[in-house]
């Protein structure tokens, strides 16, 4: 029980250093264009990223990380090796100035630790026999992807907001709209099919009945969690209450409305802001320029929650492995609810402390940014991460960020890039997944021999 108190207190810890690790993915440039000053954007940036935690209620990406080692290789001096690792590079990244992400580092931690663990136990047994290949390989791809889908999606933005003709700029975002709206309603069913799956799936009729099921779930606005619950219980006979309420609450943490009115709610900001500076009153550079730092204060804050949501969910993930581990609960899904308001509140407390070091690399050295550009990198941002979060894949808000920054800098040339500084992240990206797993292995290696 000590080791698990002392492994709670660890991860809370890195939380809190995640959160001023990555203050400076949130609010460098928001700080860089004058928007708001430093203080008033890491306050900004806290409060937002505690309101993720009313925001996101499935935690998929917790329910990844968690389960990336297989569990009878998670030990608590596992878990606790691999904290230490991750802490120590996260503060050793920050110390430089290198934007590395904090997410990749307490998963390589986690990984190399168990690795440790089974080889030293049983020598020779097979990679994949020890971590959860699918997860592991899915967040390598997105170590590359996350930044990518960053850029194009601020290209795009960028590319939108400078459009001359506001009716076709509003066309534009309405088609977006539309788009991510079919977007996130295809994640969510799918999320719902699978918690259904996990309810009843071992049920004699489900095969036979998975189709139906399917076909309830696209109704689910209509009845709700408790409605289609009940709904899909009837295809069961015989099935206990206690199912029906599973699947009602799963299905409620997967219903992601509350995220896509959010979405739907900024951009209709956006359009009205485009029209009431264009078409209400005389379009002057001030009063054009005067609007997009408005608009940054939105696009921030959406920023922000895609930050807390999808970092604090990876050290829930921890944090329900070692008590998985310690056999206090069953299974990474039942953690209690103070996991996730703790989580919520120590990142929430990490960004309020800033990372200042940081801030001027993603703010000025990669590319000169203004309040336009601003707005369209955090915008593209937020969307990336609430995307990703929406598929269970624990991406770097680092990573995210930094695309998107790369993305409108390259609308106005590619050489207003500096590819240099970009070439120096990216090599510090590749290399975080392995030196924390190295770092995590010695740790284990050191608790071990001390024990």
């Amino acid at each position: 029980m000590t080791l698990l108190i002392v492994i709670i207190v660890l991860a809370l810890l890195f939380d809190y250093i995640n959160g001023f690790h990555d203050a400076a993915n949130s609010i460098a440039t928001v700080v860089s264009t004058k928007v708001l000053t430093p203080l008033q954007a890491v306050i900004w940036a806290a409060f937002f990223n505690f309101v993720a935690f009313f925001i996101f209620k499935d935690h998929a990406v917790a329910n990844t990380i968690g389960k990336t080692v297989h569990g009878e290789f998670i030990t608590l001096q596992v878990i606790f090796s691999g904290l230490i690792a991750a802490i120590a590079w996260n503060l050793l990244t920050w110390w430089y100035g290198i934007p590395s992400s904090s997410s990749h580092t307490l998963i390589g931690g986690f990984a190399g630790a168990a690795l440790m663990n089974a080889f030293w136990n049983q020598p020779g047994l097979d990679f994949e026999a020890i971590v959860a290949m699918d997860k592991i390989s899915k967040t390598l791809f997105f170590i590359f992807l996350a930044p990518l889908i960053g850029m194009t999606i601020s290209a795009f933005i960028t590319l939108v907001t400078i459009q001359h003709n506001l009716w076709l700029r509003t066309g534009i975002i309405i088609a977006s709209c539309m788009l991510t709206w079919f977007a996130f309603d295809y994640f969510e069913q799918i999320k719902m099919a699978d918690a259904a799956q996990k309810v009843y799936g071992s049920s004699s009729d489900w095969s036979s009945q998975e189709g139906e099921v399917r076909s309830l779930i696209r109704g689910y606005d209509e009845v709700g969690a408790e409605g289609l619950a009940a709904q899909v219980s009837l295809l069961f006979p015989g099935s206990e209450p206690a199912l029906t309420s599973k699947l009602s609450k799963s299905l409620s943490s997967a219903d992601n409305s509350v995220m896509v009115w959010g979405i739907m709610a900024v951009a209709f900001l956006f359009v009205l802001a485009f029209w009431y500076v264009e078409k209400f009153t005389t379009p002057t550079a001030y009063r054009v320029g005067d609007m997009f730092k408005k608009l940054q204060l939105l696009s921030s804050a959406a920023f922000s929650v895609g930050h807390g949501g999808n970092d604090a969910q990876k050290v829930m993930g921890i944090i329900a492995a070692a008590m998985v581990a310690n056999g206090d609960i069953e299974d990474i899904k039942n953690m209690p609810d103070w996991v996730p308001l703790a989580c919520y509140t120590a990142i929430g407390l990490g960004t309020l402390s800033g990372g200042w070091k940081i801030i001027k690399t993603m703010g000025t050295k990669i590319t000169k940014v203004t309040p336009l550009e601003g707005v369209c990198a955090e915008t593209s941002g937020a969307l990336t991460l609430f995307m990703t979060e929406q598929m269970g894949i624990p991406v770097s808000t680092t990573h995210t960020i930094t695309g998107s920054i790369i993305g409108v800098g390259a609308t106005k040339r590619l050489s207003a890039v500096r590819w240099g500084v970009t070439i120096q992240l990216l090599w510090a990206w590749v290399l975080t997944i392995p030196i924390s797993a190295i770092l995590a292995g010695l740790v284990l290696m050191l608790v071990r021999s001390l024990s």
